[in-house]
């Protein structure tokens, strides 16, 4: 039983360092899209994930291949959870204005020289 609980507390544990690392991926690609140095942030926060996320499973592991399997398995599942966050924040978000010579203009929001565009002038 006590390495059921390990093996347990390494899952939980993968899914925390995953969470972590893939949270931290998404909060720099929003962060370093705006930044004046996205290098900087990039470089910057995939050598700290990296670097907590291989520290964090070594620690975890101990030695015992299946409680490094059990805690990749746990990274693993927090990977697709993170993805369903991000998905969903994505689609509550409101939309992003249109701007633009075309909209400005007065032409369609779809094609700027649409055929009905075309055939109002026309007459």
């Amino acid at each position: 039983m006590n390495e059921h609980l390990a093996l347990v507390l390494a899952g939980l544990a993968g899914c925390g360092l995953g969470t972590l690392f893939f949270g931290g991926l998404w909060w720099t690609v929003r962060k370093g899209i705006s930044s004046k140095r996205p290098a900087l942030w990039f470089s910057g926060s995939l050598l700290l994930r990296t670097g907590i996320v291989l520290a964090g499973f070594y620690l975890v592991s101990g030695g015992h291949w299946m409680r490094l399997l059990a805690c990749l398995f746990g990274f693993v599942i927090a990977r697709f959870c993170v993805m369903l966050l991000v998905r969903s924040h994505r689609f509550t978000q409101k939309p992003a204005r249109q701007t633009g010579l075309a909209l400005q203009a007065g032409a369609s929001a779809e094609h700027p020289s649409s055929p009905e565009r075309e055939a109002s002038h026309a007459t």
